[in-house]
């Protein structure tokens, strides 16, 4: 019964990767704007290039 209770335990968990792994190949986040606004705080954070 342990066994069997470890192993499907092992069997969730690798499922759940697999699909965490699946999303994060098959999806692509929509393009955001990168350039910094007129008027915002200094030191504010923007990607260094777009990828769009």
């Amino acid at each position: 019964m342990a066994w069997s209770l470890a192993a499907a335990g092992l069997i969730v968990v690798a499922a759940a990767n697999a699909h965490l792994v699946y999303v994060a190949v098959a999806s692509q986040p929509e393009c955001v704007a990168h350039l910094k606004e007129a008027g915002t705080q200094a030191g504010a954070y923007r990607a260094a290039k777009p990828a769009c």
